[in-house]
Order: structure tokens, then C-alpha cells, then sequence
């Protein structure tokens, strides 16, 4: 991977000099702007929404906009080292594929079509526990490949169990626990167009194919049955369009799932258990009983947070705002990073801090690198490939990302990821 930005550069000059160009956008923001055009509203809506006024997006970009990169010259860069030490692996990229849910919104590439591209480009994947395929389904697409799974921590510890321990079974190597959605955060774009795709089915595909689910699901249709619902509303074209959608995306022919009980009961019952919002600090010790897997604390913005985490004993903590989704006027992830990462260092640990939220570039990594990242997870970007053009496009996009961060290390001097340092940066006028 160390020449990936002229390989990558030639290979697009090359194509137009017979005419052709990218499948997607090279920039950020014709990027966004083309995967609108060709997502539906409530797709692009729930992809791109943040959270209230989105305060918390703009925030995002404008910590990267407060930082200019300092070129340095004569460094002797022929070749870049993009390598990097993560739990236990070398990773060929300091880049990862941030998990996101309901990719099939995007496309019907879904996560398949995701992970594959991740590591077509070189990049980890990871799975989000919101998918729209199963953990299996994505694991055997990769054939063996690595990846590592994102979890949300089920109100039903017999379920989160049952989660962590499939991923461990699929061969994921990490486990990554978000913490900062013990709530949906309020998201006008979704609520205006009054769309949650999980109440139509969509994005539970870990929890439908989880038999710890399952028996949940069992249990709840056998109470209700024999019960009588009352009077019952006649059905509006919306109704029956929701129910068509919990049919087709629910495990099994869509017709016998029409005249069943059970694709709804799953909807409702994912609504049930879907969050934990009692959870503490006491309860990562729980957590490490689940599994042997390295654990890795998912939504830290706060330096004191950071030192807890690594004082329960966690192997790495993730800078992140979740993009902007949940809390309105938050700080910005990049802002936040640097008290994070010396927390860290502070105590002594070498554990890694990852970062992701508001990356559109690899420029945008290298300032994230630069503030202490050990690695950058990839989001919206990857998603708007992948509605362009499935696993292609959005593979395409990651190269774009990391033949970018490779230049941009070239041309600062910067031969290896340990060249990547704070004094590279000035704060902007």
C-alpha cells in the first residue's frame, strides 16, 4: 500500500485519456450532493441527518477547518509506510470502516457489498449490529477475511451475549462497544418524514437471526395469542406499505410473512430491547465476561471518560460523536481528541485512541492522525459510494481516501505514520 495515491491517481489520468471517468466524485461535497440525486428522500434522510439543527455536523467539519497542515520539504518520500499496529495486527491502512446501520437503504449491496469493498481497499470493516444481513451472511462474504464487530448493548443481556459470542464464532477480532445512543437522538430529517427504519423491518437482520431474539419474539407472539386486539382502524395504504416492507425484510418468503404474526412481533419486540440506558461504569466488568475478545469503548468525548476506560482495563477507546446523530450541539469529535488522547497517554497506556466523525478526505485523516488518531474510521463517505454504484463505488470512494492520505503524507514530509505529529499542524488565522 505505500504508493496507493499515484497508483490509485495514474490509474484515474490514464482511464480519461480514453474519455472515461471515476464511477463517483473524488470530492466530499459532490460526493454527498450526487448520492442525494440517487438515494430516496427518506434513504439520503436518514443517512446524512444529524441530530436537531445539526449543530453537532457543522461542528465536526468546522474542527478540521481550525487546523492547516505544515508541508515540509526534502524529506526523501519515494515511498510512504501507511502500516499500523492495531490489537494485535498489522493493519496495511491507519483507515476503518466506521460502522453504520441500514446500509440496504443505500443499496442492495447492503453490508456485503460494504465489507467487501473495505477490504478491497485495504480497510477493516466494522459490522454494525443495525445490519441489514446477517453477521454470518457478511463474514462468509469475506471469506475469511478481518473484521471486527460493533455492538449496541441490548437491554437483554442474554441477547448482547449472544451477539458478542456469534461475532466470535464468525471470526471477528475486536469488539466495539458504542456507548453514546442509550436513546435515539432527536433527528428531524426522520421524524418529519416520520421514518425509523427499524419499525419497518429494516436494519434488525443480528437480531432476526439471533435465536436468543428469536425465543424473545416466540414468547411474545404466544401471549398475544387468543387475545382480542378490539376494533382495529382500517388499514391506510401507508399501513399496508409498512407491513409489505416487515414481510420482505423479515427472514423467510414475504408471502408467508404477510399472514404472519411474527415479522411485527419482531419489529416490536426490537423496539422493546434495543437499548440499555441503565448502564454504568460497574457494568464493563460484565462486559469483559462476555467475551475474549479486545474491547474497544465507542463514543468517548471526554478526557476523564478516556481515563476511566482505561483504568476498567478496556484495549482501545474511540473518539466519536456518532457524526452527529445524537446530541444536538455537542462538542466536536476532532476538538475533543487531543484532551482525549493525552488522558490516555497520561496514564501510562499505549492503548489505541480511534476517531471517527465528520472524515470526508484523506487530508481530513492526516489532521486526525496528526492529533494523535492511531487509526480514522470512514462513515458517510463509503455509504454515498455505495448508493452510486453498490460495492464498487464505494470501494472506490476508500481508495480515494487513502491515495489522498498517501499523497498528502508525501507531500508533508511525512514517510511513515510515526512522521504523522502534532508539530505537522498550525491552528488556522
Amino acid at each position: 500500500m505505500a504508493s496507493v495515491g499515484r497508483t490509485v491517481q495514474s490509474a484515474i489520468y490514464r482511464a480519461g485519456s480514453f474519455g472515461r471517468r471515476p464511477t463517483v466524485p473524488t470530492d466530499g461535497g459532490q460526493l454527498e450532493t450526487a448520492a442525494e440525486r440517487a438515494m430516496s428522500r427518506r434513504a439520503f434522510g436518514y443517512v446524512a441527518g444529524s441530530a436537531g439543527g445539526e449543530a453537532t455536523a457543522r461542528a465536526n467539519r468546522a474542527a478540521f477547518d481550525r487546523w492547516s497542515i505544515v508541508p515540509r520539504v526534502l524529506a526523501g518520500t519515494p515511498e510512504r509506510d501507511l502500516g499500523v499496529e492495531l490489537l494485535g495486527r498489522r493493519h496495511d491502512l491507519p483507515l476503518l470502516l466506521s460502522p453504520i446501520g441500514v446500509l440496504s437503504s443505500a443499496h442492495e449491496d447492503a453490508d456485503v457489498g460494504a465489507a467487501r469493498a473495505g477490504r478491497t481497499a485495504g480497510m477493516t470493516p466494522v459490522l454494525s449490529t443495525q445490519a441489514s444481513r446477517p453477521m454470518e451472511e457478511v463474514a462468509a462474504a469475506l471469506g475469511g477475511s478481518d473484521f471486527w464487530y460493533q455492538l449496541y448493548w441490548s437491554s437483554d443481556d442474554d441477547l448482547a451475549a449472544s451477539l458478542v459470542s456469534r461475532a466470535e464464532a464468525c471470526g471477528a477480532e475486536a469488539l466495539v462497544v458504542t456507548l453514546d445512543t442509550a436513546y435515539l437522538g432527536w433527528r428531524p430529517r426522520d421524524l418529519d418524514l416520520g421514518h425509523l427504519p427499524f419499525a419497518r423491518g429494516e436494519g434488525i437482520a443480528q437480531y432476526t437471526s439471533d435465536p436468543v431474539f428469536r425465543r424473545l419474539v416466540e414468547a411474545r407472539v404466544a401471549a398475544s395469542a387468543g387475545t382480542d386486539p378490539g376494533p382495529q382502524p382500517r388499514p391506510t395504504p401507508a399501513a399496508v406499505r409498512t407491513l409489505l416492507a416487515m414481510s420482505r425484510n423479515h427472514p423467510g418468503p414475504t408471502r408467508d410473512n404477510v399472514r404472519s404474526p411474527v415479522p411485527r412481533a419482531a419489529v416490536e419486540t426490537f423496539l422493546d430491547v434495543f437499548s440499555n440506558p441503565s448502564l454504568t461504569w460497574d457494568d464493563v466488568p460484565r462486559l469483559r465476561e462476555m467475551t475474549s475478545l479486545p474491547v474497544v469503548l465507542k463514543g468517548l468525548l471526554h478526557p476523564d471518560d478516556a481515563t476511566r476506560a482505561v483504568e476498567a482495563g478496556v484495549d482501545g477507546v474511540w473518539v466519536s460523536n456518532h457524526g452527529g446523530r445524537q446530541v444536538d450541539r455537542s462538542v466536536g469529535a476532532l476538538d475533543a481528541l487531543p484532551g482525549v488522547v493525552d488522558a490516555v497517554r497520561a496514564t501510562g497506556s499505549a492503548v489505541p485512541v480511534l476517531f471517527d466523525s465528520g472524515v470526508r478526505s484523506g487530508a481530513d485523516a492526516f489532521v486526525a492522525l496528526a492529533l494523535g488518531a492511531s487509526a480514522v474510521g470512514i462513515g458517510r463517505p463509503y455509504v454515498y459510494g455505495l448508493a452510486l454504484a453498490g460495492e464498487p463505488g464505494a470501494a472506490e470512494v476508500l481508495r480515494h481516501i487513502a491515495a489522498e492520505l498517501d499523497l498528502t503524507m508525501g507531500l508533508a514530509g511525512c514517510p511513515t505514520l510515526a512522521d504523522v505529529t502534532r508539530d505537522r499542524l498550525r491552528t488556522s488565522p
